[in-house]
């Protein structure tokens, strides 16, 4: 069961599964339902310029927000899996209020000690997992926007460090900086 009355419930998601470079982010979100947000929906069903708008009105609406990362070599370390559900871990325990549930998406659910549930395509069916999902997208793609200055000639501004054409030549021109996920394949094989 999903909701039960008032139960605090945490909505937790990822962003930056799929990148060979950088972070990735997870944010846990409990909403105020006496507040409620129009226009949540998946991150990835909404423009860059839709999430923008919308992650400032979550952060201030909701009870209780957090965002945590697990970085480049955690990520090597443990494999992308594990360190989403770490980064996961993380941003729940940053949470001032502490939730009674955390629903979080997809198959797996990270170990909080609270009662969890995985909710696969959560970020569509459940407005606190959309709204984690959101502040997760744009608190990663800020952080890639600071590792471009550091890194311009990645071009982390366009694809946030995703397996684009262009980031594949990129990383075949300047080789592997310390911020590309060894463990992936087509950085492992540019090694």
């Amino acid at each position: 069961m999903i909701y039960t009355g008032n139960t605090l419930i945490c909505g937790v998601d990822e962003a930056g599964r799929g990148p060979l470079a950088g972070p990735v982010s997870a944010a846990a979100v409990i909403l105020d339902p006496s507040r409620p947000i129009e226009g949540l929906a998946d991150s990835k069903k909404l423009s860059e310029k839709q999430r923008d708008r919308l992650a400032p009105i979550i952060r201030e609406r909701a009870l209780a927000w957090a965002v945590a990362y697990a970085e480049v070599g955690e990520i090597d370390e443990l494999n992308i899996l594990h360190a989403t559900l770490l980064a996961m871990k993380r941003a729940v325990q940053a949470l001032h209020i502490q939730p009674q549930q955390v629903l979080v998406d997809g198959l797996y659910c990270p170990q909080t000690g609270l009662p969890s549930q995985a909710i696969v395509k959560g970020d569509s069916k459940v407005a606190a997992i959309s709204a984690a999902s959101i502040l997760a997208k744009t608190a990663r793609d800020e952080l890639m926007l600071k590792l471009h200055e550091q890194y311009p000639q990645y071009g982390f501004d366009g694809h946030k460090g995703y397996p684009t054409a262009a980031h594949i030549a990129a990383l075949r021109e300047h080789g592997v900086s310390d911020v590309h996920r060894r463990s992936f394949r087509p950085v492992r094989e540019l090694l």
